[in-house]
């Protein structure tokens, strides 16, 4: 029997459908995709789940506000947080929302799993709760006069006797994970946050609202609904559920957990880096590998917003650019972790530099003098010897670029790959193929072209997590029509596997994008 492939779970955060999906949404999404597309190269079994949290006062608030019935409201946003994947090419492998019929069955077992082992009490919850947030917070958590610094708006006093989730309980034994588990929580600054918070000592919170109606029914208490934070978090466990399945969290469990790496916003770190482990741990479940957080996004540097009409609306991006130069964009643009400002000029200049001016000038010159010189065929020399000398350049860049990806720094993995295309560009002007023709060296000039084109299809393999179009598109370019099979990091490297190209001629990938 064929050994079973090596599995690889990530997860984007399941995205509040208070409103329509934005920028921030989708930049995370986009960064899940990435790494998802990089494992499946490498030949992992990869699920890459996203979704959809549907419940709570916020999302029945809004569904008030629309003369809408909440499910409604929920389908009808859950629709176009799919509609802009399907735009930005993400390829998810799961789509996991919280209204579901299974979903309300996993958090119903797991609440009885918990409170079976000893970890929910009754009490009474007088404090501040911001709605924004759907958190309960001290005083501490917020601005002069118990403003949300993250929303701007005011934390209601809230008094009402719930069911609470003893986190201080847990407090040692997460401390001593992170301990033992270094790389748990990414980046380390963000690990720093959470070990802050844990040394300040960890509060009991609810998890039970009797106030919000929109949410899944307590099972040892039908007047009380689950809070939405203890309810949402389960949707990485009942998003795993095959359709045949029979709803349990052992079924859900079975094939992919523990989830590899957890991709979340910096804020809603506290809930998937404090609670969700704590939870787990009082089910007796496996902890996730890894707890990713990133940064925020701003535009001209300042903070998006609605109320300022300081947003970028991903659609219109979309229309104006294409889908791969969004992708590409926020991936190159931002050190993955950080925040990061979107302005239309950097977004230009990224383009018209990277793709249009870099690596299309070099794929479009290659190809021409391949075409108009040797009738759109190149064989490899073996007598020719190394004309560019980039061999062991390559070898170098496909290494770096590994490490990089699996350490989640794909900002610098891109880098890395443009760091080849900067050189590559460089030794080719001063080879200067075409001078070599005119010349009659054309021995000397067929070992360039050669080289040229094995290093843009070592490129491909690089750029096809980020920018899955262009990489195939430049792959048909270079001559491969089976690309599910040239697509495989087995292949990455200075192979020469290929003893002839026959490249066709494409309109370049990337046209420069006019100043507006």
């Amino acid at each position: 029997m064929a050994a079973r492939k090596k599995t690889f779970y990530i997860t984007s955060p399941l995205y509040y459908v208070n409103d329509l999906p934005h920028i921030g949404s989708a930049y995370t999404t986009i960064a899940c995709d990435c790494i998802a597309r990089y494992k499946r190269l490498q030949g992992y079994d990869v699920c890459f789940l996203t979704g959809t949290d549907e419940h709570g006062q916020k999302i029945f608030k809004s569904a008030k506000e629309k003369n809408l019935p909440p499910k409604d409201h929920c389908d009808y946003i859950a629709g176009k947080f799919q509609e802009l994947w399907r735009l930005l090419n993400i390829k998810y492998d799961k789509f996991s929302r919280t209204t579901s019929a299974n979903h309300g069955k996993i958090v119903q077992e797991f609440f009885k799993l918990v409170h079976s082992n000893g970890d929910i009490y009754e009490a009474d919850y007088e404090g501040l709760y911001c709605e924004a947030c759907e958190d309960f917070k001290s005083e501490k958590d917020l601005l002069e006069g118990n403003i949300c610094p993250i929303h701007k708006t005011k934390a209601q006093e809230y008094k009402e006797k719930n069911y609470f989730f003893p986190l201080s309980k847990f407090e040692e034994r997460l401390l001593k994970h992170l301990d033992q588990n270094p790389g748990f929580i990414q980046p380390s600054y963000r690990r720093n946050e959470v070990l802050g918070w844990i040394k300040e000592g960890l509060k009991d919170f609810p998890v039970s609202r009797r106030s919000v109606p929109w949410g899944i029914s307590l099972p040892i208490d039908s007047t009380q609904t689950i809070y939405v934070w203890f309810d949402a978090l389960l949707g990485y466990v009942s998003g795993l559920l095959g359709d045949s399945d029979i709803p349990s969290i052992e079924n859900a469990l079975k094939n992919y957990w523990p989830c590899s790496v957890h991709i979340i916003g910096k804020d809603i770190l506290r809930f998937h880096a404090v609670y969700w482990p704590c939870m787990l741990m009082s089910a007796g479940l496996p902890l996730p590998e890894k707890v990713f957080g990133h940064g925020f996004l701003t535009k001209d540097g300042e903070k998006m917003g609605k109320t300022t009409g300081n947003i970028v609306d991903p659609y219109e991006l979309i229309n104006e650019f294409g889908t791969d130069a969004v992708r590409f964009y926020f991936l190159k643009e931002i050190a993955f972790g950080k925040d990061g400002d979107y302005s239309r000029q950097s977004f230009i200049n990224r383009i018209n530099s990277d793709l249009a001016n870099n690596l299309g000038n070099l794929l479009n010159r290659t190809l021409n003098l391949v075409n108009k010189n040797f009738n759109g065929e190149i064989k490899y020399e073996s007598s020719a010897g190394e004309t560019l000398n980039l061999a062991e350049k390559t070898n170098l860049t496909i290494k770096n670029y590994e490490k990089a990806m699996d350490n989640l720094e794909l900002k610098d993995a891109l880098d890395i790959v443009w760091e080849l295309v900067d050189s590559t560009n460089r030794v080719f002007n001063n080879l200067e193929p075409w001078k070599l023709i005119k010349n009659n060296e054309i021995s000397k000039a067929r070992s360039c072209l050669y080289e040229t084109l094995e290093i843009l299809r070592n490129i491909c393999l690089t750029i096809c997590p980020f920018i899955p179009e262009t990489a195939n598109k430049i792959m048909l370019q270079l001559g491969y029509d089976r690309l599910d099979e040239e697509l495989s990091w087995e292949k990455a490297g200075w192979t020469k596997t290929k003893a002839t190209y026959k490249v066709k001629e494409g309109k370049p990938v990337f046209p420069r994008l006019e100043q507006i």
